[in-house]
Order: C-alpha cells, then sequence, then structure tokens
C-alpha cells in the first residue's frame, strides 16, 4: 500500500465560484488640521484701530461705531477653517445672547484671497446670511488690522472692556471653551461666556486664560509676519 504524501504547503479550499470573497473593513484616517495657538499680546493694551468693510451690507464699519458700548468682542474667523466651523453656531448663540445685554461684537476675516479664495467677500457675505450673524462681519484685504492686534489664528477672540471715556482695554484674549474638532468635548462657551460675565459685571478674571486654538491665518505671499 502506497504511502500517503503530506504536502509540506498549507492546502487552501477553493470556494465556490458564486460565493464572494469577505470585504475586509477599510483603515480609518483621522485628518487632523495643523494648529495655531494665539498668544504675545499684553492683557491691558488698547484695542488697535480699524475701519473696514462689510461685504454682506457694503457698510463700512469703524473702532468709534463701538464707543459707546461697555465692551467690545473682536473675533478673527474665517470661512473654510474646520476649527471655525465646529464653533460657527455657538459663536453665533453666544454673541446674540450678550448682545442684548450690551456687548458689541465683530468678527474680521484677514486670510489671503490669493491661497484661500472661498474666504474671499463674496463667499463672507453669503456666510453672514446663511448663519445669521448677529455682528458685522468685516474684511481685512491688506492684513494689517490682523497685524496690529497679533492675531495669528482663525478663531480668536479678543474681549475688550471700557471704563468711561478710557480707550478700549484688552480684557481677555483666549479660548471659546476646550472643545476642537474631533475632540468629543461638547461646545458650551465656557470660558468666553465667563470672561464676558465678568467685563459686563465690572469683575475681574477670576480664572486662567487658555489660549485660542485653530488654523494660522493664511498671510499673501511674502506677507507673513
Amino acid at each position: 500500500m502506497a504511502a500517503s504524501l503530506k504536502s509540506p504547503f498549507p492546502v487552501t479550499r477553493l470556494l465556490p465560484c458564486s460565493l464572494k470573497p469577505l470585504a475586509l473593513p477599510k483603515p480609518k484616517f483621522h485628518v487632523r488640521a495643523a494648529r495655531t495657538e494665539s498668544g504675545g499680546v499684553v492683557i491691558g493694551s488698547r484695542v488697535p484701530y480699524f475701519e473696514l468693510p462689510e461685504p454682506l451690507t457694503g457698510k463700512v464699519w469703524k473702532l468709534d461705531d463701538f464707543e459707546s458700548y461697555p465692551a467690545l468682542l473682536v473675533m478673527f474667523i474665517c470661512n473654510h477653517c474646520p476649527f471655525v466651523k465646529h464653533l460657527k453656531k455657538d459663536i453665533v448663540k453666544l454673541t446674540k445672547f450678550y448682545m442684548g445685554k450690551g456687548l458689541a461684537a465683530v468678527a474680521i476675516s484677514s486670510n489671503s484671497t490669493i491661497t484661500h479664495p472661498q474666504d474671499g467677500p463674496e463667499f463672507m457675505a453669503k456666510e453672514a446670511k446663511l448663519f445669521n450673524y448677529p455682528f458685522p462681519y468685516l474684511f481685512d484685504e491688506s492684513q494689517e488690522v490682523a497685524r496690529a492686534f497679533g492675531a495669528v489664528c482663525t478663531p480668536e477672540f479678543f474681549l475688550f472692556k471700557k471704563d468711561g471715556r478710557r480707550p478700549f482695554e484688552l480684557f481677555y484674549h483666549g479660548q471659546f471653551d476646550d472643545s476642537r474638532p474631533s475632540s468629543n468635548i461638547p461646545v458650551t462657551g465656557r470660558d468666553l461666556s465667563r470672561a464676558i460675565d465678568c467685563v459686563l459685571s465690572g469683575q475681574k478674571l477670576n480664572f486662567m486664560q487658555k489660549p485660542s486654538v485653530g488654523c494660522s491665518i493664511k498671510w499673501h505671499p511674502g506677507n507673513s509676519p
């Protein structure tokens, strides 16, 4: 009787042609935007002067337009940044609430339309209308206002206080809250709302300011600070 031979290679069972191969799960990739932190601005410094157009209405807004308010919130944002998109609806809710309590607010986009045309004035106007911004959304085409403020990222928040006839002075320069895109931390606006509560009630800031985190401002080629 002939001895049975065993192959040194593993035997693979052939499946009928009608059976489809098992679909393997595709690997998941988490895309993370490059992060830039705010900083380098001195608390107590005076608000820089600005005079900028609002693409939605065509009106030119000046710092002088806000002189009668006890506090002014200046936000550097843009259309495309995922960090701004993550907070956008809550920024609208928070500013609308506090503007009803006496806060003045304005948003500025300083991104280069050479490198990021989606952040240009035509799209800014659509964005402001779509999300019903309660504040003017201004275009800093020359990027001089961003430089004057020391802004480096979007979103970036500058909260100024005003005592009588004295010029606006920087009171808070920090984050909206701890939430970030894909962080699974809910958006609350806790840090910024606490700062606004303090400034409107005349109290000192009673917590540590954490820097705002976002996309870098997109400077014109050769115009980076």
